[in-house]
């Protein structure tokens, strides 16, 4: 299937499964815990491939959850970071190929890693901002370069929302605008660099039914449950996948 074998295809559709949960209950972290686990078991541009249409869809669903009026509002305000996060998402998706895949493993684990065992840690990232605009800027660069080679530009958007203080509310409905954003681009671009092509876009469709699933189940945890005990074991999970591409990336 896909020219892939059908444990694969299982596989990929259980991770999925849990990376929507995972998306719907925190609002984050669905590219990180796909690329991560699926390059366990499958080639790095597959595992790309994979996780953009799921992201476009649940991104969608995320950003829209509060109505389009708030989604319009939180794009206007944060619109500096998201055109840095367009702009080079599209310049650095043409160079995936370029990257061999002990590098493109490494580029993916350490920041993973380093994200995840600093939160657990207790460390907080949450830092002084003397010119909020420029950080803004910088960290929608920095989200855009790796972005567009790695499919995942969260991290450094978490940072800049932790270290302004975003309310809980609107830090999720922002991640969804600027990742909806990102994940168009990255859609188009990956469409043009050959990433997606006949093959990888009916499977990387395919994920989007379990990519749902899991996203509205995990809805359900958000509005009920305490996000933060259920965010922390979800840093156990990306530290140890990100560690993982680490592993992969010195043995490879």
């Amino acid at each position: 299937m896909f020219g892939t074998e059908i444990w694969a295809v299982a596989m990929a559709a259980a991770v999925t499964l849990f990376a929507g949960f995972v998306k719907g209950a925190v609002g984050f972290a669905m590219p990180m815990i796909m690329m991560s686990a699926f390059g366990s078991f499958l080639p790095a541009e597959t595992a790309l491939a994979l996780l953009i249409l799921p992201t476009l869809v649940t991104n969608l669903a995320q950003a829209s959850r509060q109505g389009w009026g708030a989604a319009w509002a939180s794009t206007v305000k944060y619109r500096r970071h998201i055109a840095m996060v367009v702009v080079f998402l599209i310049l650095s998706a043409q160079f995936v190929r370029a990257i061999p895949q002990p590098v493109l493993f490494a580029l993916l684990g350490v920041p993973i890693a380093i994200f995840a065992l600093w939160q657990l840690a207790g460390r907080s990232l949450r830092f002084r901002l003397e010119h909020r605009g420029r950080a803004e800027v910088l960290l929608g660069i920095v989200g855009g370069l790796y972005g567009g080679i790695s499919g995942i530009w969260g991290p450094p958007l978490i940072v800049y929302l932790l270290s302004i203080g975003a309310e809980k509310t609107e830090q999720i409905r922002v991640q969804g605008v600027v990742f909806l954003i990102g994940a168009v681009v990255l859609t188009g671009a990956h469409l043009a660099s050959g990433i997606l092509n006949a093959q990888t876009l009916p499977f990387s469709a395919l994920m989007v039914v379990p990519a749902l699933a899991g996203l509205w189940i995990g809805f359900v945890v958000q509005d009920r449950l305490d996000a933060e005990r259920f965010r922390r074991w979800t840093l156990i999970l990306l530290a140890i996948t990100g560690l993982n591409l680490v592993r992969r990336a010195i043995l490879s």
